[in-house]
């Protein structure tokens, strides 16, 4: 189901127990010189898709927020953000009115690293408000993670930035908007006796043309792989959110 394309009444006779309620989030940032601003809410769009198909009568999609925390990506222009407190009030208020109007389960899956952690926080202050609810939330990436690295065919297995992953999947959904003779590899440096720590740089200092990862080993077959796993994976989640007793 799509929240969009029903009527007021059709949703208020939903089961408000029985369904998931998915809230797409994305971002408009640039995505190095060989992808299309609005990549991340093209993929998360496109995960989101797969995920109804598969459970038309169970899974209630919003539509794709396009707006995301991208402050890290204006050094290279191309780039529409909020910044991180109005993004995580953004994300309180999107689901305060489902949230008062009775629905139980709640996914926020999302397409863009930076919302991770205002994502996290608002979900944690809408738990305080709304205690019983089923909140959850995360990266469709991270939800699979495993799946991801298998199918990866470059040195990086996890997600970067226009990197393979990114790049791979745009070429399967959106071929052309890909500007293939642009394409440049842009690996980071290992971590060393500092992995694990978070550091906050932005873009203009991480990179010198807007990438992290290695889209030089993307191919369409891959990113056709890739959308596949995920949405099979994000699937498998929302089943167990589903049947998750609350």
């Amino acid at each position: 189901m799509r929240f969009a394309e029903m009527t007021a009444p059709a949703l208020r006779r939903l089961d408000r127990g029985r369904t998931l309620l998915v809230a797409p989030l994305a971002a408009c940032e640039q995505h190095a010189r060989h992808l299309p601003v609005a990549t991340d809410a093209i993929l998360c769009g496109a995960v989101a898709d797969g995920l109804e198909a598969a459970m038309p009568d169970r899974v209630l999609v919003l539509p794709v927020l396009w707006l995301g925390a991208s402050d890290h990506h204006l050094p290279f222009g191309g780039t529409l953000t909020a910044p991180i407190p109005t993004y995580e009030q953004v994300l309180v208020d999107l689901l305060a009115p489902p949230l008062r109007d009775g629905f139980m389960r709640f996914l926020m899956l999302n397409g863009h690293g930076g919302n991770n952690d205002p994502l996290r926080v608002a979900l944690r202050r809408l738990d305080v408000e709304f205690p019983g609810r089923l909140l959850t939330g995360a990266a469709y990436w991270d939800l699979a993670a495993a799946e991801v690295a298998a199918i990866c065919q470059g040195p990086r297995t996890e997600m970067g930035h226009a990197c393979e992953i990114e790049t791979s999947m745009i070429m399967h959904l959106r071929p052309d908007l890909v500007h293939a003779s642009e394409i440049e590899d842009d690996p980071e440096a290992p971590a060393g006796a500092l992995r694990g720590l978070f550091r906050a740089v932005d873009f203009g200092r991480r990179t010198d043309h807007g990438a992290v990862g290695y889209p030089s080993f993307a191919t369409p077959e891959t990113g056709a792989a890739l959308l596949k796993a995920v949405v099979g994976r994000v699937v498998e989640v929302a089943s167990t959110l589903l049947d998750t007793k609350i």
